[in-house]
């Protein structure tokens, strides 16, 4: 059921939705999801291994949590009409914990990411996002391993 706001609330609650998003990471909370996004929320793209919905990134937090411990969302700037924000932010912390099948290696990560959400009844309903996970690995200093069944490279097909 879709209800009639005034605008300015419409706004405020959606940026609200926003922003407990970004603080299940930050307060190292998942079940915070539960409140900003709907139970048909749509991750695209999904991340390796992550299952749809709210269930599904709440691993994926906590994966966050466990290899970045100290794990910050900044939102730099936020760009908003009713029913849709669009965020510039970074993902920083420092890596003690395995990540995308790579090692801790104790460097300090900062990570850009760029999502557009769109809201439906003051939540978050769809997001479409873009992580510099080359800028990531480039500052870990590896790369993550191929995973099975993954075409070989160039080189080892030579």
């Amino acid at each position: 059921m879709t209800e009639t706001l005034p605008h300015a609330e419409q706004l405020r609650q959606e940026r609200l939705a926003v922003e407990t998003l970004y603080r299940a990471f930050s307060d190292k909370n998942p079940d915070l999801v539960d409140q900003a996004v709907t139970p048909d929320w749509d991750d695209i793209p999904l991340a390796p291994g992550q299952g749809p919905g709210p269930g599904g990134l709440k691993p994926v937090i906590a994966g966050f949590i466990e290899a970045l411990p100290d794990v910050q969302i900044t939102i730099h700037d936020l760009l908003q009409l009713p029913g849709r924000v669009a965020v510039r932010a970074e993902i920083t912390g420092t890596h003690r914990g395995a990540l995308f099948g790579i090692a801790a290696t104790g460097k300090r990560l900062t990570i850009p990411i760029h999502e557009f959400h769109e809201l439906r009844d003051s939540r978050i309903s769809r997001t479409w996002h873009l992580e510099d996970w080359f800028g990531a690995f480039l500052q870990m200093g590896s790369f993550p391993p191929p995973s099975e069944g993954a075409q070989p490279s160039v080189k080892e097909a030579a």
